[in-house]
């Protein structure tokens, strides 16, 4: 499984050969550095864990410097990638010629945070008419039952928080990877606000 953590800078165009217009996003990779390898034999499985961006000096506590090799910066961001493919050793630096011979990604983040919303906005509810006296617009209708079962059930639709959640969009097309800019740009759209970290996988189900 290939992975890095990244950073989502934003959206833009680009055309091809056949002068078509393609919507990308664009995603920014810094070299992600090996923070330790987890063996089979060791742990029970295989696995690499890779940090990015350097913590400020003194900001992190003991506990969770502990785990950083000595001749290597505390990083804001870790994450483990299981099975990782190709062979690394604690210290290497891995960066965007990871995908070089890859076609699809997978892409993780944290979505756009909508704070509390309504059932049209956060479930896509028709409403009701807006017309001849109605007094149903944007409500949620009934959600229960009167006698039987007297009471709403789980799972019901209703109004509440949305967003913030950990969203993975699959089987994003890479159109371009540039490894002077450190930049990939995949086709469509990805989760989460500008600079927001990104963890991309190559793709499970291409």
């Amino acid at each position: 499984m290939k992975g890095l953590i990244a950073k989502k800078v934003g959206m833009t165009q680009v055309f091809d050969e056949n002068g078509n217009l393609t919507p990308v996003t664009v995603i920014h990779v810094e070299p992600n550095t090996v923070i330790a390898t987890k063996t089979q034999e060791k742990c029970g499985y295989n696995a690499v864990v890779l940090g990015l961006e350097d913590m400020k000096q003194g900001k992190a506590n003991k506990a969770y410097a502990g785990q950083f090799p000595e001749n290597i910066t505390p990083k804001r961001h870790l994450k483990e990638f299981r099975d990782f493919d190709g062979e690394v050793k604690v210290g290497d630096q891995i960066g965007v010629e990871l995908f070089d011979k890859t076609s699809y990604i997978d892409v993780t983040a944290t979505s756009k945070g909508k704070g509390f919303q309504g059932v049209m906005k956060r479930w896509g509810f028709h409403g009701g008419r807006s017309t001849h006296g109605s007094k149903f617009h944007r409500e949620a209708g009934g959600t229960g039952a009167c006698t039987t079962p007297g009471h709403t059930l789980k799972g019901v639709k209703m109004a509440g928080r949305m967003g913030a959640d950990r969203v993975t969009v699959q089987n994003l097309k890479i159109v371009k990877v540039d490894p002077e800019l450190k930049v990939i740009m995949v086709r469509g759209a990805v989760p989460g606000v500008k600079n927001c970290t990104l963890i991309v996988k190559a793709a499970v189900k291409k």
